[in-house]
């Protein structure tokens, strides 16, 4: 009698030690199919990449002349359905891994794009992901693809730009950073390169494992800022980005926000997107500044009025406003593959209260801003008067963003606000009506911000 009262309690704790065995032993599988994929997803890519195409064939790939696919192509579309059909398993899985492990699940991913204009403050606004330890931060990765493959501007080949453009950000939000091989010049030997466009501007690029011993005789045109590195090593790059457990990247090479909805509805990518403006008129005078060749005819007839200024720059003007402007809208609209992923940000906000709109971006973006971010938000916005160079991220803030107010000539206001008008109305930029206005500082040439830029 005594051993049938203990039977069950033996058959119960077997049992029970036998459901936890199972469900490590279903643990153990994933994670053991998930590294099987991911070499077949390697390997695919290795023969993918074999096939793809130069830049030139890509650029002229988006244009308007359409040809008969051949066969390679075929191939090549081929291996990229089947690249992708593995990727979209490989997340899946993982995301069960990590759900099974429990309490070890470090939180959804995030993608971070910072999408701007020149001379907007994005370097500046760019530091805040930067500066925190758990993002992989990349600033202007574009640029090289800029470089590399030619478009003239209008038409469809600004439409075939920005779908090379998009193409390789969703690559780089994936941490394939082996795409830019194709477009870094001098071409990488063995996936190392000294000419990673300002790789200083990127802690993740600066900091062990990826920064290597230095080598004295290669000259490294983009170096770390405050230790001596090697070339890049690009394999490394992408094994750092892998263990970061977000992604941002900045950008002013995208102004399409249209265009970026294939990489909002990727199901391997959780992207949030912030668009960054600034007034028109103090765009102008800091490019005028900053690219003093290119706006050579602007400075001679705002100086002197010798020199007519030609439509076609004024056009140019209104052209990038509008661009502006009419990615606002759309996500200012709320479609709903955009929904709860934009957010519109005034570079004159963030300068008047850093800290407060750095903890709106990353609320925004479902991140937690660490001490670090805030440290270094108070120690770079209240630099010196005299200590801010024109690439600087270190700034007076709450002087600097009103400082082009005594430095443009009215008339150049007056050329930028019949131009930009449309914009500066949405974005709540007040139009100066005098030379007076403009140089009054307790004129505020800037309205409220709109709680519903934040969508």
């Amino acid at each position: 009698m005594e051993i049938r009262r203990t039977l069950p309690q033996d058959f119960w704790e077997l049992l029970h030690c036998l459901k936890m065995r199972s469900k490590y032993a279903i643990l153990l599988v994933f994670v053991i199919g998930l590294v099987i994929i991911e070499k077949e997803n390697n390997f695919i890519s290795r023969v993918s990449d074999k096939l793809k195409q130069s830049p030139q064939a890509l650029a002229e790939a988006n244009g308007t002349d359409a040809s008969p696919a051949s066969a390679e192509n075929g191939s090549l579309a081929s291996l990229q359905e089947l690249d992708s059909a593995f990727s979209r398993l490989r997340a899946h899985l993982r995301n069960v891994t990590l759900q099974l492990a429990g309490d070890e699940h470090p939180g959804p991913r995030r993608h971070v794009l910072l999408m701007a204009t020149t001379r907007t403050g994005s370097s500046f606004v760019g530091e805040f992901f930067n500066q925190q330890g758990s993002i992989f931060y990349l600033f202007e990765p574009l640029w090289h693809i800029e470089r590399t493959v030619t478009f003239e501007p209008g038409g469809a080949n600004a439409v075939g730009s920005a779908l090379v453009y998009r193409d390789v950000l969703k690559q780089l939000l994936l941490c394939d950073l082996y795409i830019l091989e194709s477009f870094i010049s001098p071409a990488p030997e063995g996936h190392l390169t000294p000419f990673m466009f300002r790789r200083g501007s990127s802690r993740s690029l600066c900091e062990e494992p990826v920064c290597t011993p230095s080598t004295k005789k290669v000259f490294e045109k983009y170096h770390c800022k405050n230790r001596h590195c090697g070339p890049l090593n690009i394999t490394l790059a992408v094994e750092a980005c892998r263990r970061k457990q977000h992604v941002a990247l900045k950008t002013v090479r995208i102004r399409q926000l249209e265009f970026l909805q294939p990489l909002v509805e990727d199901p391997r990518l959780d992207v949030r997107i912030i668009q960054l403006v600034r007034d028109p008129r103090a765009v102008l005078a800091s490019r005028m500044v900053a690219f003093s060749g290119k706006y050579e005819t602007w400075k001679k007839w705002a100086s002197k009025g010798e020199t007519p200024l030609r439509e076609e720059e004024v056009q140019r003007l209104r052209g990038n406003c509008e661009s502006i402007r009419l990615s606002a809208e759309l996500g200012l609209r709320r479609p709903g593959w955009l929904r709860g992923r934009y957010m519109l940000v005034r570079y004159e906000d963030v300068a008047r209260a850093p800290l407060q709109k750095a903890e709106e971006m990353y609320r925004f973006a479902g991140l937690p801003l660490t001490p670090q971010v805030g440290e270094w938000i108070g120690k770079n916005t209240q630099a010196p008067r005299d200590g801010s160079g024109v690439y600087s991220t270190r700034k007076n803030s709450s002087e600097q963003f009103e400082k082009w107010r005594f430095s443009i000539p009215f008339k150049l206001a007056q050329v930028v606000q019949d131009a930009c008008a449309p914009a500066m109305s949405l974005f709540g930029y007040k139009l100066a009506s005098s030379p007076a206005t403009l140089a009054n500082r307790s004129f505020s040439l800037l309205e409220e911000a709109q709680p519903s830029w934040v969508t």
